[in-house]
């Protein structure tokens, strides 16, 4: 008879993470609840710490999580049902006498919840907010420093979203074709944070969460697959893909990080670029440029260098110049003021960024450290590196931050 051997808890974690918003968007369908699809999930969480530990991980994690917590629901609505609770009993009457909700444009249950949740009743910041947690497992700190906003405020907006979304009686079902561009733009925002958080996570030790950023991108697929004509949803699928093909060269055998100019090219993934590259000439043949289209050309642009030297910043700051001119975000000029310290020098770009509202984003006072240092300022940039410190929770990224503001001590020290 075979043994089961030890499951460690961070390994369990991990399988509920990487199927967290799988086993929520299946119970929301089945159950028209985001309250009960969220608690039943956690408590079969609390069940596999109890039992995988010594029986072992089952031969199907992902069945066997919806069907314990679609089973943990259930017994719940009952024992609620039982004391009068009419909410329960709706939702068992709902059960039990509904038929099928018909599937509609939308087949998969995880984007048919990302639609349901950017109705256009909830705002875009609640939106995204409740979406990210649901769809993307994500953490209320994980979303509000994607936010880049206090953690109990985005703990209000989550909350205020699911109780509109049950005091307005906001069904559950995906809108009608033609009502489906009105919510894209939330959509395609949720998606590209996920893959965000997933390709430089906000916290923990690694760099990378390798679940978010494979769910984002099948997720664009599918939105590719669903609106073939919408340009955006083609330049955010690009912009993913392009972005994806350099993540083997961002980290080095021991996970530290390793700087766009410093990574080795020849590990770049050509087929995901190749792919990427295709799916902006088609954006370009289109004429409707938007800002995941921009992006995805800037990154062409990076992907067509074969060194960090032959990179053509000239037409990145245009690309950047006409991004900002659509979608003038704090983010967006910091991320401009690189290219424009490649083009026009570091004191240009510092003058670029001073008095960006960017107080709590590591990556603002990253760069300011960086342009610091290259006009010999490092006690100024030591501050820098320090407030970039200050507000990062990533193992990988401090580390990094770390050994740059030795660096600048020891420019100090010469």
């Amino acid at each position: 008879m075979a043994v089961s051997r030890p499951v460690a808890v961070t390994e369990i974690e991990s399988h509920f993470r990487s199927e967290y918003g799988r086993a929520v968007a299946t119970l929301v369908r089945s159950f028209g609840d985001i309250d009960v699809a969220e608690e039943a999930v956690q408590e079969a969480f609390v069940v596999a710490l109890d039992r995988w530990p010594e029986a072992g991980i089952p031969p199907n994690p992902a069945g066997w999580i919806i069907t314990t917590a679609r089973n943990r629901a259930i017994d719940h609505l009952r024992r609620e049902a039982s004391r009068e609770n009419r909410h329960a009993e709706a939702v068992l009457l709902h059960l039990s006498h509904q038929p099928p909700e018909p599937v509609g444009p939308v087949t998969d249950d995880r984007l048919r919840l990302i639609f349901t949740c950017c109705h256009p009743a909830l705002g875009r910041a609640a939106q995204v907010a409740l979406t990210l947690r649901l769809l993307g497992g994500l953490s209320t700190p994980e979303i509000a420093r994607a936010f880049l906003v206090p953690e109990a405020t985005m703990a209000q907006r989550i909350v205020r979203a699911k109780a509109k979304i049950r005091a307005a009686g906001i069904p559950y079902r995906v809108p009608a074709e033609a009502k489906l561009p009105e919510r894209l733009r939330a959509v395609l925002a949720v998606v590209y944070l996920i893959f965000n958080e997933g390709y430089s996570a906000s916290s923990g030790d690694v760099l990378v969460r390798e679940d978010l950023c494979a769910e984002s991108i099948r997720l664009a697929r599918l939105l590719a697959e669903l609106m073939p004509d919408e340009p955006e949803v083609l330049g955010l699928l690009a912009l993913l893909l392009l972005t994806q093909s350099r993540r083997a060269a961002r980290t080095a055998a021991d996970g530290s990080i390793v700087l766009l100019p410093d990574q080795d090219r020849r590990r770049w993934d050509r087929a995901l670029i190749e792919e990427g590259h295709q799916l902006v000439r088609r954006c370009l043949r289109r004429g409707r440029p938007g800002p995941y289209q921009l992006q995805a050309a800037i990154n062409a642009v990076h992907s067509d260098a074969a060194t960090a030297a032959e990179t053509d910043w000239d037409q990145i700051l245009r690309l950047y110049d006409q991004l900002m001119s659509c979608t003038p975000t704090p983010v967006i000029a910091l991320n401009r003021a690189v290219a424009l310290a490649e083009v026009r020098g570091p004191a240009a770009a510092l003058a670029a960024i001073e008095g960006l509202e960017l107080g709590g984003y590591h990556l603002y006072h990253a760069t300011r450290a960086e342009l610091l240092q290259r006009l010999g300022r490092h006690d100024e940039a030591m501050d820098a590196y320090d407030a970039a410190l200050a507000v990062t929770a990533n193992g990988a990224e401090r580390s990094f931050l770390q050994q740059r503001l030795s660096a600048a001590g020891e420019a100090a020290r010469r």
